[in-house]
């Protein structure tokens, strides 16, 4: 990093000048080493200064510039300054922290180093990118939710907020917090949260009538509703040596996400959240809450697991009713299984709702949903015979926990419903759920419908055995 004047310089021979005054006084955090054979460079030119200055990095250079008008010059040159703003800060324009145009990138490294110079610049540049890649994915897929986000905050606020809530955040969720303050506050107003309900950037899932939809707090939410978490849940105590932030909610069915700060695991409250029952959203071994270059919470990689399953398209966007919500049941492989027979074609994948009521009791339940998608791409053909639709009739589930049956279902359409299905139509989406008392599991059966004459459609999706990451 690059921030104050070094206390001692190289001095040049006599015959040379005197260096002019030096820049780095507003670049540099501490006095570098002495810069070694400064003299020396003063006879290279071009291309090869340059290729020098920049692998020196941007805290040598600006040590540099302080030794000879020379290097000074060599280093004032502004493509010097955009390579440095890329490698070390992924910018492609001169642009401030509040995306406002600045004459140079010089300047534009120094105001980062401004706002940012207390944190590492590798894991600035990261949290930048994520949100850079989010925001620039929610506004091709699903613009609605990108105007929900609130801009930054400041450190003056962070500090506040870790005053009100006892603990101090873990530096990557500061920084998560520095670029976007989360998603705009529900306003207790019920039409307009209605209309914002669906436009979580986490999304959800809905099946019967448990809908679930996470929305990414605020700071001020987080504070809040924190505190509310303490009061109500934990009157026995099961809290008391845990600092914990509630950093992800849903508006509809409740569903928390709770953020260890000491250790920075991040949790999902399972139905029994008031009992201290949580279950850890990211692997362990991926945190590193105290590496001097690139710490890595819970949260920070739970967000960057979401936005490349959002980028690689294995969630999408869905319709709500009149609305639109990111559907959090897999749309690709493997995670979602996919057969064709005769030209039907059926998709499945399935979810764990940790929260749902019927998670806890007798047994330690768990309740795992699952989509089915129904669709007919061309043409139904049945013994080299063409149908110009078909009609669903029947269905059979068999449903296994750890290789054990443990429900074998035969019954006429699904969920009530005989749906008729043509080629080129979209999809028929239902979805249902299945409790198991732990995983991995599967269903697996078939379909059978009716064009004229019966077709099967063979299928099986596994349940529970890819949830390495929680949502």
């Amino acid at each position: 990093m690059l921030l104050s004047r070094p206390s001692r310089v190289s001095t040049p021979p006599k015959s040379h000048r005197a260096a002019p005054p030096c820049l780095s006084a507003t670049l540099m955090a501490a006095p570098p080493p002495e810069p070694a054979g400064a003299v020396r460079l003063e006879s290279l030119e071009g291309l090869i200064l340059d290729t020098v200055i920049s692998k020196a990095g941007a805290r040598t250079a600006a040590a540099l510039a302080c030794t000879s008008t020379h290097l000074r010059t060599a280093v004032d040159e502004d493509a010097v300054w955009r390579r440095f703003c890329a490698q070390d800060l992924g910018l492609d324009a001169p642009l401030d922290p509040e995306d406002r145009p600045l004459p140079s990138f010089k300047d534009a490294y120094k105001a980062w180093l401004v706002s940012f110079g207390m944190y590492p610049l590798p894991l600035v540049k990261r949290v930048k990118l994520f949100w850079t890649s989010l925001k620039s994915w929610l506004s091709e897929n699903f613009p609605e939710a990108l105007r929900t986000l609130n801009k930054g905050v400041s450190e003056a606020q962070i500090r506040s907020a870790e005053d009100d809530l006892g603990f101090k955040l873990p530096m990557p969720t500061k920084l998560l917090y520095r670029f976007c303050n989360g998603q705009l506050p529900f306003t207790g107003d019920h039409f307009e949260d209605v209309r914002m309900a669906p436009l979580g950037i986490i999304g959800g899932y809905v099946f019967y009538n448990h809908c679930v939809n996470v929305h990414l707090s605020s700071l001020e939410q987080i504070v809040e509703a924190t505190k509310e978490f303490y009061l109500e849940l934990n009157e026995q105590g099961v809290f008391n040596e845990l600092k914990l932030a509630l950093v992800a909610t849903s508006w509809y069915h409740p569903k928390a996400f709770l953020l260890n700060c000491s250790n920075g695991e991040l949790y999902v409250g399972t139905a029994n959240l008031p009992g201290g029952e949580m279950m850890s959203c990211v692997p362990k071994s991926l945190i590193k809450p105290t590496n001097n270059d690139m710490p890595q919470d819970g949260l920070l990689l739970w967000l960057e697991e979401h936005l490349r399953r959002l980028q690689t398209g294995m969630i999408k966007t869905r319709p709500l009713k009149t609305s639109r919500y990111i559907c959090l049941y897999p749309e690709g492989t493997p995670s979602c299984t996919s057969a064709t027979t005769n030209g039907v074609k059926v998709r499945a994948s399935a979810v764990f709702a940790p929260e749902h009521p019927h998670s806890q009791g007798h047994g330690r339940r768990h309740i795992y949903s699952y989509s089915i998608r129904l669709s007919v791409p061309e043409a139904i053909m049945l013994g080299g015979v063409y149908y110009s639709s078909c009609q669903l009739q029947s269905r059979h589930w068999i449903i296994r926990c750890r290789d054990r049956v443990v429900s074998d279902v035969h019954g006429e359409g699904v969920i009530g419903k005989y749906p008729s299905l043509l080629p080129g139509q979209e999809e028929f989406v239902y979805e249902s759920c299945t409790p198991l008392n732990g995983s991995p599991g599967s269903v697996e059966g078939s379909f059978t419908f009716v064009p004229g004459r019966n077709l099967l459609v063979l299928l099986s999706v596994g349940i529970g055995s890819d949830t390495v990451f929680l949502w």
